[in-house]
């Protein structure tokens, strides 16, 4: 699908990182709990893994879906994610709904023992785009914008509670 009228014609995509008093492989069992994401995200209250996808000893697998319970003032909404990578300290990501939005953290060394660079990564992706061209119509793009603003100002305000967090 083209993209016509105000929509952009990029994908939005944004990251942010921050340095943290864990080691990479700490951080990744931290941020792979989907289960403990109402700790730190602004927005998302509560996860919870579908059922049957619930992670095995090693953590949460490629595939796995899970759901989030997202809150802000003026609605409740629920969405459906399924984790596109996986790999212990180093990446956990999942796209939301059929791709529309792809959320990540990355693990990597700081260049001194015990710091780890954590990035938590966003992109609005085409597929987004156009779904929501869809849905909202002439309002697509005072809608994509507002999700926009949200993830811009939660990036940071979610880094700050991980590391927090992690360094508690």
């Amino acid at each position: 699908m083209e993209h016509t009228g105000d929509l952009p014609a990029e994908p939005r995509a944004h990251e942010e990182s921050v340095r943290v008093a864990a080691t990479p492989e700490q951080l990744y069992v931290l941020v792979s709990d989907v289960t403990r994401t109402g700790e730190w995200s602004p927005v998302c209250q509560t996860c919870w893994w579908d059922d049957g996808d619930e992670p095995g000893p090693d953590g949460p697998r490629v595939g796995a879906r899970f759901t989030g319970r997202n809150v802000l003032p003026e609605r409740t909404w629920e969405t459906r994610s399924r984790v596109v990578a996986a790999e212990p300290g180093r990446e956990f990501a999942w796209e939301v709904g059929d791709g529309y939005v792809r959320w990540g953290y990355r693990m990597e060394p700081a260049g001194q023992p015990g710091i780890t660079l954590l990035t938590e990564s966003w992109e609005f992706t085409d597929a987004g785009l156009a779904y929501f061209a869809e849905r909202f119509g002439e309002k697509a793009p005072a809608a994509i914008e507002a999700r926009t603003q949200q993830a811009l100002a939660g990036i940071p305000a979610t880094l700050a509670a991980l590391q927090r967090i992690a360094e508690s």
